[in-house]
């Protein structure tokens, strides 16, 4: 009785907490629909359909948390009009939801001049981004050790564009890489190095606020250029 009456309120604050939504359709892309449920403690689950019920479960650091709830407040909880109304080629139907209990503010969109609003986006396409590299990586480790070099290259390169959130989450399998001995030399050496870096990360140089133009890999409010590289995994091990 004592641990209920314990938890009860922690419970009633997490269900009364906001949270945000966001998904993105683009015929031909791959995938053609992604998804973020992002809570207000950081959780987050990655869909690549709109029914599936078992998304891969991710969590932002605080200071990500921050900073995407911070720009969610900026356009009034997504109260604000983010369609630029330009004639401009179909990048992808883009839904933001900002949910409070019973309250819920949607927002539409193909592309938007709106510095915050594309500033929104680019976060949550950073999460998608990452939940990729991630089962990239996972699929790699598990079915092809010879692609594992490949794999960590490419997050390499994703951290160094400064593309990858949650980078916690890469940890366990880049410690597993490096202290396994029939991965090649390579891929270990290297997948030792990143995870020192995700854990001792540079101080971030002063940042400009997002360009609405300018989306992930330069595409504006566009596709990410990815897609599944593998199997998708059930959740984090």
């Amino acid at each position: 009785m004592r641990f209920l009456l314990l938890v009860m309120p922690l419970l009633a604050a997490a269900q009364d907490a906001p949270r945000l939504f966001y998904s993105k359709t683009f015929s031909g892309s791959q995938p053609p629909y992604v998804e973020i449920r992002l809570e207000r403690d950081g959780r987050a689950e990655y869909r690549e359909g709109p029914n599936e019920d078992n998304p891969v479960v991710f969590r932002l650091q605080p200071r990500e948390v921050e900073a995407v709830f911070a720009l969610s407040d900026k356009l009034d909880h997504l109260k604000r009009e983010l369609e630029s109304g330009l004639k401009v080629a179909r990048m992808g139907d883009k839904v933001m939801r900002w949910e409070h209990g019973a309250e819920r503010h949607e927002v539409k969109f193909n592309y938007t001049l709106d510095a915050d609003g594309a500033a929104l986006y680019d976060w949550f396409e950073r999460m998608c981004e990452s939940e990729l590299y991630y089962m990239d990586l996972e699929r790699a480790a598990k079915y092809d050790k010879l692609g594992v070099n490949q794999a960590i290259l490419k997050l390499e390169a994703a951290w160094d564009r400064r593309r990858l959130v949650a980078v916690d989450q890469y940890l366990k399998l880049l410690d597993r890489v490096a202290k396994n001995e029939t991965y090649l030399n390579m891929a270990r050496e290297r997948a030792a190095k990143l995870a020192e870096n995700f854990r001792n990360p540079p101080p971030e140089p002063e940042k400009a606020a997002a360009k609405p133009e300018g989306g992930p890999n330069g595409k504006a409010n566009g596709s990410n250029g990815g897609g599944k590289h593998g199997g998708k995994h059930g959740g984090k091990q």
